[in-house]
């Protein structure tokens, strides 16, 4: 399933629409309209239980570490309008000239010799230090908090929970903020984590917990999907060269946006059932467990006309990568001018580049797909 899970997809789409999973106790939805309208019905497809179907990640307690993402309305309305406060559009769009800088500071010695790991020479470096600087994660922690990260998501084939390490990746993550949060309360700097303290709506602020959360959250959803996004990008431009020629031609945005729908980084998203309901024929009890399986629904043959072949001339407009509705993902903007800004540095500065599919190495984690490791090789200009 992690080296190609569309063909299964395709098979859910004509052949089981709703599917049930006896042994893992769970349902799951793989047409566009389906996942679409479950996006924009949070009354009945809830938050509340988190968005992993992993045991430990499952539960009315997921929102101490998935923060508003486990949250359904009225509390999850309160966390959105508190962290907006603090995680505004202005202070996103004020991020373009940084990530230019970090880009180049990671890609320029990387193009030196001509060959390296995508991963971990630039995709995987640019948005930890895009988000630790937002956060205000100092420079010197920034290689161990990406550490932690990457063995918080990791699974071994076969596993269905977090692992003893990543537990302790994730708390020792937790601390890590908590003593980030203490630094910001005795002095206010010009990062997103002193302006979440400073956040207010009709005298309400975040406390500690929520902070630290949200913290803990961005690191996880903003930075490993982002990293995704770059490698999938390179991997589908290499093998379909036709669009590779349009992608080093200059068509950044495309490049993304198609990437986005065709490969995207964020798999499948978990609901919990809050009131019966009646899908397919099928009634859903509440309590029930659902998948809405986000990479099958962007290869939904009756939205998108030929959805297995990689284009970036297409309307991507109906890409469900982001969410829909209340829910819909608050890093977008971010993740998407990260997007161009990395792909477009490296373009300006090669003609051409190569990638060994046989040395590409795929990350395994519940949710999310891409590469640990991408080796390439460029010819500079």
């Amino acid at each position: 399933m992690h080296e190609d899970p569309y063909p299964v997809y395709a098979r859910l789409r004509e052949e089981a629409p709703l599917y049930r999973n006896e042994e893992l106790d769970f349902w799951a939805l793989s047409r566009h309209d389906d996942v679409g309208s479950a996006f924009r019905n949070g009354r009945t497809y809830s938050n509340g239980y988190g968005v992993s179907l992993e045991p430990t990640a499952w539960g009315p307690k997921a929102y101490r570490t998935m923060s508003f993402l486990a949250m359904d309305p009225p509390r999850h309305t309160r966390m959105r309008a508190l962290v907006s406060r603090g995680f505004t559009p202005r202070r996103v769009a004020a991020l373009e000239p940084r990530i230019r800088e970090i880009t180049r500071l990671h890609l320029e010695p990387a193009l030196e010799g001509g060959e390296f790991d995508w991963i971990t020479a630039v995709a995987g470096r640019v948005p930890m230090d895009v988000i630790s600087e937002l956060m205000g994660v100092p420079e010197a922690d920034r290689q161990e908090v990406r550490r932690l990260a990457d063995v918080l998501m990791h699974r071994d084939d076969g596993l269905q929970d977090i692992p003893p390490e990543g537990m302790a990746a994730s708390l020792e993550l937790i601390g890590y903020y908590a003593d980030m949060l203490a630094l910001r309360r005795a002095r206010r700097t010009g990062d997103l984590t002193s302006a979440l303290l400073d956040a207010e709506v009709d005298g309400d602020r975040m406390s500690d917990e929520e902070i630290i959360a949200f913290l803990f959250l961005m690191v996880v959803a903003g930075n490993e999907t982002t990293t995704k996004l770059l490698g999938n990008a390179l991997y589908w431009a290499f093998l379909n060269p036709a669009e590779g020629a349009k992608a080093l031609g200059g068509a950044v945005g495309p490049w993304v946006e198609e990437t986005l729908r065709y490969d995207t980084s964020s798999q499948m998203l978990a609901r919990r059932v809050a009131e019966e309901v009646e899908v397919h024929g099928t009634r859903l009890p509440a309590g029930a467990r659902v998948l809405l399986l986000v990479g099958s629904a962007n290869r939904d043959e009756r939205v998108f006309p030929d959805p297995d072949r990689y284009d970036l001339d297409r309307d991507t407009g109906e890409m469900i990568s982001f969410g829909r509705g209340g829910h819909f993902c608050l890093g977008a903007s971010l993740a998407r001018m990260e997007g161009r800004v990395v792909l477009g540095e490296l373009i300006r500065r090669i003609t051409g580049y190569e990638i060994d599919p046989a040395g590409a190495e795929r990350m395994h984690a519940a949710n999310v797909r891409g590469f640990a490791h991408l080796p390439m090789s460029v010819t500079r200009r």
